[in-house]
């Protein structure tokens, strides 16, 4: 299966072309402003170094958050738009699961994430089959790993930018997580987007969604 990974939650924004366990190209950039440009060019380039068209995709998968507005809503927007033009599924991924997969080996994971503007996400996931599955409340599991953007092993180094990004998600470990959904192995989820922060603005309209608890 050819799936397109689109991931611009964070501080860090991806794009990994993967082919079955096969990663065939990926790119990534730093985070911040011009998330929306850049990951429609890291698309772009991992879909040129691998020669595929999108028609020839299997599907196309993004993550949904927790993370910054406007990271999700272009990556979201891209995907969608990339998914529709070739006729394959869109395929919704958070932050959390993606960043609980490279631990899928523990009994439980909990994923810890920092707004940096005073809300943090927790999640707890439980391994089955190699993959995350979320649970109940975090505080009611003790886990064997901790794995995210404010967990211990990335506070310990302080805020130096490699500690960082080794605590953020990867583009390409969202293809097995999409599969999986697809074939119905994990919990189908909706394509809604999930932030940590509330609106600085909102709008007149009110559609914009309440951040994640």
């Amino acid at each position: 299966m050819l799936i397109l990974c689109l991931d611009a939650s964070l501080a860090r924004t991806g794009a990994a072309l993967v082919g079955g366990d096969a990663v065939l190209a990926e790119a990534d950039a730093e985070g911040g402003q011009g998330q929306a440009e850049a990951i429609a060019v890291l698309a772009e380039r991992v879909l040129a170094d691998a020669r595929i068209r999108p028609p020839a995709l299997d599907a196309v998968a993004a993550t949904v958050g927790p993370g910054g507005f406007t990271g999700i809503r272009a990556a979201l927007s891209l995907a969608h738009g990339i998914a529709d033009g070739a006729g394959v599924p869109f395929v919704a991924v958070t932050t959390a699961e993606a960043l609980a997969l490279p631990h899928a080996a523990q009994a439980t994971v909990a994923v810890l994430i920092d707004s940096r503007r005073g809300h943090r996400f927790v999640q707890v996931f439980e391994a089955a089959s190699g993959l995350p599955r979320a649970l109940g409340a975090p505080a009611a599991v003790a886990a064997s790993a901790l794995a995210g953007h404010i967990a211990p092993g990335a506070l310990t180094v302080g805020d130096a930018p490699e500690a960082e990004r080794q605590a953020l998600p990867r583009a390409r470990d969202l293809a097995p997580l999409a599969a999986a959904r697809l074939a119905g192995r994990l919990a189908p989820l909706e394509p809604l987007p999930l932030y940590l922060d509330p609106p600085a603005a909102r709008p007149a309209s009110g559609l914009r969604p309440e951040p994640a608890a």
